[in-house]
């Protein structure tokens, strides 16, 4: 296999556009003429914007500039070689069955996808493919939700992604059957992925989608993605994800939605492992009787940092958001959670909701919570909170003195606080899965 040499500068922002310079005109050629423009003016934005640092309010906790100041190889090939059937047995979900799509280092292998037979007019392949296959219905999409003028990993997402996912749902098609997506890494080398996934579900049309990221080296990676949701009129969507890497990968998950009358979008997402992963959340609700339910169970040991960004903006009336993050922050581990609901003027009859609460297992655990409402609406009922506190000892003893040991009683505790949030999943087989593993990482 050959690579591209590593660009070596002085600094993050000037090795992405030294290498952004290197490659464009051939490794990031492409059929689809917008798409090329939008890479040029996206390595615009991303000069203009920079990275943030600790200064600026939404990144305050999250030092991501010094994570990104490893040299990581920006464009890498996806060693497909090194990845054969079997190796994706421990990433499969028992008794769960789905159409399975598999990723590579961000890139559709259509030899280890198995794609069964889909309801007329449904799409299922990689972001490349349908750049140029299906051209009108992603240049409709691409980066309308994903706005890289503002947001800087946007940006250089949208400079460097060569693949990904593209699942489109047309009017009133309901896909029963879920469609997980195993997104693995692998190779010997250190990387930053910029995979870009976009979902289109037309109206009335139903999707499940259930991603998991996983690796199969020991290698630094760094995984810039973004993912577009278009939620149709009365349409659902059902979004699970699990982010489960292991202690040498980092990752930043842009997931923007976009969703319009009488529509639900519900997503879960589960962090179980890595170094550094922040999760931004960014919802619009721009038509009225739209449903929308944020769901969060982040589990933190070691040095672990996990930051969790969300944002529902409630642009008209007549709308409902729910959302419940929890955490468990272990060793010296840290956790982030920054929610904000924003309720325009035109927005009235409003009902939002939002919660987060943690806890820490030991004096080093640290955990920076900070729920946000904006409302400039008056007929609206809106609330929010956030708790951190340590297991009760009163409970651990209440268990004790029905003949439980210590280690059995926090277990039971533990497990009762996140279920709050692995009942919210509606797939069986996966909630039962996750269910056991969480319950096991407790244990131990």
């Amino acid at each position: 296999m050959t690579t591209a040499p590593t660009v070596r500068t002085s600094t993050p922002e000037e090795r992405f556009v030294a290498a952004f310079e290197l490659h464009e005109g051939h490794t990031l050629n492409g059929s689809n003429a917008r798409i090329q423009g939008l890479r040029k003016d996206a390595i615009e934005s991303f000069k203009q914007l920079g990275l943030p640092g600790r200064k600026d309010e939404a990144w305050k906790y999250t030092n991501i500039e010094k994570a990104l100041r490893h040299e990581y190889r920006v464009l890498a090939g996806a060693p497909l070689d090194e990845v054969a059937l079997e190796n994706l047995a421990p990433f499969l979900v028992p008794g769960l069955e789905a159409h399975r799509v598999v990723l590579v280092n961000g890139r559709f292998v259509a030899a280890l996808s198995h794609i069964g037979s889909l309801p007329e007019g449904v799409i299922v392949t990689g972001f490349a493919k349908a750049s140029e296959a299906h051209a009108d219905l992603v240049n409709t999409h691409f980066t309308r939700y994903a706005d890289f003028t503002t947001d800087v990993f946007a940006a250089l997402n949208t400079a460097f992604a060569q693949d990904g996912l593209f699942v489109y749902v047309p009017k009133n098609v309901i896909v029963e059957t879920p469609i997980q997506v195993i997104n693995l890494t692998t190779g010997d080398e250190d990387v930053l992925l910029n995979p870009r996934s976009l979902v289109v579900v037309e109206q009335s049309g139903s999707l499940k989608l259930v991603e998991g990221t996983h690796t199969l080296t020991e290698a630094k990676i760094f995984t810039n993605a973004v993912s577009e949701f278009f939620v149709g009129p009365n349409a659902r969507v059902d979004h699970y994800l699990v982010e489960d890497e292991g202690a040498n990968a980092s990752r930043i998950h842009n997931l923007k939605a976009h969703q319009e009358a009488d529509s639900y979008f519900s997503t879960s997402t589960i962090t179980l492992s890595g170094d550094l992963v922040r999760n931004d959340l960014h919802f619009l609700p721009d038509a009225e009787n739209c449903e929308t339910h944020l769901f969060g169970l982040f589990l933190g040991k070691g040095r672990m940092h996990i930051d969790n960004h969300t944002l529902v903006d409630h642009a008209k009336p007549n709308c409902y958001s729910n959302e419940l993050f929890k955490g468990v922050l272990d060793d010296a581990s840290t956790g982030v959670f920054n929610g904000k609901v924003f309720v325009r003027p035109d927005a009235q009859q409003t009902n939002a909701y939002q919660s987060n609460k943690t806890i820490v297992l030991t004096e080093q655990a640290q955990m920076f919570s900070k729920p946000e409402l904006e409302i400039y609406a008056d007929d609206v009922k809106c609330s929010h909170g956030a708790t951190t506190g340590q297991l009760e000892r009163e409970a651990i003893f209440y268990l004790r003195s029905r003949g439980l040991t210590e280690e059995r009683a926090r277990t039971l505790l533990l497990l009762a606080f996140a279920r709050d949030v692995l009942e919210q999943i509606k797939i069986d087989a996966l909630r039962e899965h996750l269910d056991a593993r969480i319950a096991a990482r407790f244990a131990n």
